[in-house]
């Protein structure tokens, strides 16, 4: 958009012949040269750079969120073109615009024969596309450029973008295109490909504030400077949005425009309010918290929008702790900057991820809900509860004893002897207390249960170590450990290399788990008590112990098959098979037994 001291003659070049009719800001201090846009400055130097070398591209592509320049950029880029004087001084492309070109007025109000504007939104087909084809071939009526800015042009059809292609990229020299998008990652790589990109940046909040104030001088319109603040943080960076609110805010005050003018018309909490509602919180003070909700709401915050603000100084805290100087930012009111700071020094990284978490889940809950005030002031009430919730680490410390629950009774009792006070000074000595490392357990029985365990300092026994001499020694301390996966997968899947009480080297088995190296490293520890060295070698390694055991079957299937006396039963009964051999002294089978085949006649089948 249009810096404020824009000259009149080239700011109202884009509004109707008619006078008396109304324009609104956004169009009123449209930019119509590179000196007017604002916030831009990377393309502007690039775009002045190729204009005075004479490195013109056939083809731009300008990219950004709603209402940061890409129409009015295309326009002007569209204007350079083809910028001449009446008097003919210039003959070529030139940045510098100082005054109303023959053709600059009709180029700006989108009335050029020779610059057209078309929105892709709703002219996405083939045969639009046919037209400019059809039409670039021929040579400009008047201007110095045929000039075709395609607005929204991912909206265009596949096969609206496969008949440009040809055209976009060998097109007349007369011709040049000007895209501008939205979503830029819908538009094929093959016309990208083809144009110079320029991503619009969403302007600073400093840079917007003072854009603003320019305006409303210009308009002789009194406006407050936290007012500008709100409009500009409420514009999120597009410069449209910040003049439309500018123009709604002027209209709704009907006189000077203060904060709270603002804050009526977005339905915006008070920033001070919330600062002091995310003390609240922190204190774990949940009467203050929900108080100060239903004072807010009374006067018509929408609960939502107070959780959105309170995630949003909980973003700019964390931001302030990792980097203090984004406190200085003048956008920001004072009790943000010095109060921020405050938070930041003694809430830790912890305390406010947990808080930006429970928030963030706690918005999209409101507005869901079919009561959002009372939504809200469950997600404050949660909030508050978790305040006085230790860490992960902090129970861990107490649980061992100790340093933190020592300092648990303190802290407990500092809480509840302090008055809450959440106003817009100083902490208060119970918040204080409770800011920095500050949350050692959580309240009442838990928080005694926590501290029980300090109570004997006697450390517990070690468990027993276990001595492991073999490797078929660990496979049968998975067996009694009564582990039967490790155990098959140490018979099956692993082939052992070496092997020492606390060291086992191994190779693997194609069908091993992958999980099984992991998995050892974890048992092997809890088992025996003492550390093992699990190593994956790249040697061969011994046969499966699973391998071993089958070999073993068939050499003593093979011996027994050379017995005369089982040499006769098999020749006696033809088919019959060794599938089983029973050691004499302990009977217990070596192999399975010896499986004879089915026969009718001979029912005793035993021998």
């Amino acid at each position: 958009m249009s810096k404020a001291g824009t000259p009149a003659d080239q700011t109202d070049m884009a509004a109707p012949a008619d006078a008396g009719e109304y324009r609104v800001l956004a169009r009123k201090y449209r930019p119509a040269s590179f000196d007017d846009l604002i916030g831009q400055d990377a393309m502007v130097r690039t775009l002045s750079n190729a204009f005075e070398s004479g490195r013109i591209p056939q083809a731009w592509i300008l990219t950004g969120v709603r209402g940061v320049g890409k129409t009015t950029t295309a326009r002007i880029i569209a204007r350079a073109l083809n910028y001449e004087l009446p008097d003919g001084s210039v003959t070529g492309p030139t940045i510098h615009m100082p005054t109303l070109g023959i053709h600059d007025q009709a180029i700006m109000e989108s009335r050029h024969i020779d610059v057209l504007e078309m929105d892709a939104a709703s002219h996405n087909g083939v045969d639009d596309v046919r037209q400019i084809n059809d039409a670039i071939r021929y040579a400009p009526v008047s201007a110095r450029y045929k000039v075709y800015i395609l607005d929204e042009v991912h909206m265009l059809s596949g096969a609206a973008f496969n008949a440009l292609l040809k055209t976009l990229e060998e097109p007349p020299p007369h011709a040049k295109f000007v895209f501008a998008t939205t979503e830029i990652r819908k538009v094929p790589v093959t016309v990208l490909s083809r144009c110079q990109r320029f991503d619009l940046r969403r302007v600073d909040g400093a840079v917007l504030m003072k854009h603003l104030e320019g305006i409303a001088q210009k308009e002789n319109v009194e406006v407050e400077q936290a007012a500008l603040a709100l409009i500009a943080r409420a514009a999120e960076g597009s410069v449209r949005d910040s003049l439309s609110l500018l123009d709604q805010a002027i209209a709704h005050a009907a006189g000077p425009v203060r904060a709270e003018d603002v804050r009526q018309m977005l339905g915006l909490a008070d920033r001070v309010r919330v600062v002091d509602l995310f003390e609240a919180l922190m204190r774990g003070d949940t009467a203050a918290a929900l108080t100060e909700l239903r004072e807010q709401y009374d006067i018509g915050a929408d609960p939502a929008v107070v959780l959105t603000d309170l995630a949003d100084f909980t973003h700019f805290v964390t931001r302030v702790k990792v980097t203090p100087a984004v406190a200085d930012d003048v956008s920001l009111s004072e009790a943000e900057r010095v109060r921020g700071r405050e938070f930041a020094s003694k809430l830790s990284m912890r305390v406010l991820s947990r808080t930006w978490q429970m928030l963030l889940k706690g918005i999209a809950e409101t507005q869901s809900a079919a009561k959002p005030v009372v939504a809200a002031e469950m997600v404050l009430a949660r909030l508050a509860y978790a305040a006085d919730l230790p860490t992960p680490d902090e129970v861990i410390r107490s649980l061992g004893g100790g340093e933190a629950s020592a300092g648990a009774a303190p802290a407990t009792s500092g809480r509840s002897a302090a008055p809450s006070n959440g106003g817009a000074g100083g902490m208060s000595s119970s918040y204080a207390s409770a800011a920095a490392p500050r949350y050692d357990a959580p309240r009442g029985a838990p928080r005694a249960a926590l501290a029980q365990p300090a109570a004997d300092p006697r450390p517990e026994p070690a468990a027993p170590t276990v001595t492991v001499p073999s490797f078929d020694a660990l496979i049968a301390l998975a067996a009694d450990k009564r582990d039967i996966t490790t155990k098959l997968a140490l018979e099956r899947d692993v082939r052992l290399v070496r092997f020492e009480d606390g060291r086992l080297e191994i190779a693997l088995e194609r069908s091993v788990s992958r999980s099984l190296i992991t998995d050892l490293q974890k048992k092997l520890p809890e088992w025996t008590g003492k550390r093992w060295m699990v190593i994956v070698s790249s040697e061969q390694g011994e046969p499966t112990r699973h391998s071993q055991a089958r070999e073993r079957e068939v050499e003593l299937k093979r011996g027994v098959r050379s017995d005369p006396l089982v040499q006769a039963v098999l020749d006696r009964f033809p088919g019959a098979e060794i599938v089983g051999v029973m050691a004499p002294a302990l009977q217990t089978p070596m192999v399975d037994a010896v499986e004879l085949p089915p026969d009718d006649n001979n029912e005793d089948t035993d021998g």
